[in-house]
């Protein structure tokens, strides 16, 4: 007997509403793990790598900070994070465990750390073999709601398309505030609607009537991922509501930051001492 799609018409009216939304989104990220860097890829017209250096950006980096990217995926943010502690030859390298991924779809973390083991580092060695990325990125299986991690780890949380995804996005921001340090920052990377009329309408006509058909194509999908995505995307917070959750979990000095005509936007937020 086929499995039934995880979203179906009536759910996708708002998909926030279902009481069962985490188990729906955990089985549709399984789904599409395999191709959810082609995807990305392909329907962001490779700008969703832009997007992320943006997001390291405006998390100021400095050498010592420890890392936590949320709802981590495959990793892309993660390793930026990690590259961006690491930037020159001859370079400190970071401290083991100073960056860690984390999701709460298994399925998603392998995929993270055959590309940490992928990315050779040519700087160091032990017993002759040279080092990765994997020997220096964490990556862990956990919920944003309930983070495996003490309070005041943490430098930097970010969490990049990945808080509209989440049973309780408020809950999670409590969380994040809970691990940050004073003076820590959190980094949210989300997708938004265009403010400008036309952009919205041509938006709207690409995430609504094209990529769910050839995203689901190429993922050869069943889950309704595809349909969800641009649903979740227009019945989830305002960019207002968002700072204003932010400032409600207790994070001060919040600033939005649009990127490609405002189909993406960065928020960040700052822990008071």
């Amino acid at each position: 007997m086929a499995e039934s799609p995880a979203w179906n018409d009536q759910l996708l009216t708002d998909p926030h509403a279902a009481a069962d939304k985490r188990s729906r989104v955990q089985r549709m990220f399984a789904a599409i793990a395999p191709s959810y860097d082609l995807n990305n890829r392909l329907h962001s017209f490779w700008r969703d790598q832009a997007w992320r250096r943006r997001a390291v950006q405006l998390a100021g980096l400095k050498p010592t900070d420890v890392v936590v990217d949320v709802a981590c995926g495959t990793g892309d943010l993660t390793l930026a994070m990690y590259a961006a502690l690491w930037p020159q030859p001859g370079d400190w390298p970071p401290a083991k465990n100073q960056v860690i991924g984390v999701d709460f779809t298994y399925e998603m973390l392998p995929r993270g750390r055959d590309k940490a083991a992928a990315r050779v580092e040519g700087r160091s060695s032990v017993n002759g073999r040279r080092l990765s990325a994997a020997d220096y990125v964490t990556f862990i299986n956990g919920d944003a709601t309930a983070l495996p991690l003490p309070d005041a780890s943490a430098d930097v949380v970010s969490i990049a398309f990945g808080i509209r995804n989440v049973q309780a996005p408020e809950q999670a921001l409590a969380e994040f505030r809970r691990i940050l340090r004073p003076g820590g920052r959190v980094i949210v990377l989300e997708f938004s609607e265009p403010t400008n009329p036309l952009i919205r309408s041509i938006n709207r006509f690409y995430t609504h009537r094209v990529m769910p058909v050839t995203a689901t194509l190429i993922a050869r999908d069943k889950s309704g991922a595809y349909r969800y995505l641009p649903r979740s995307i227009g019945t989830f917070w305002s960019r207002q509501k968002m700072v204003d959750m932010l400032t409600a979990a207790g994070f001060a000095q919040v600033t939005q930051h649009p990127m490609t005509f405002g189909v993406a936007v960065c928020y960040r937020g700052v822990v008071g001492a």
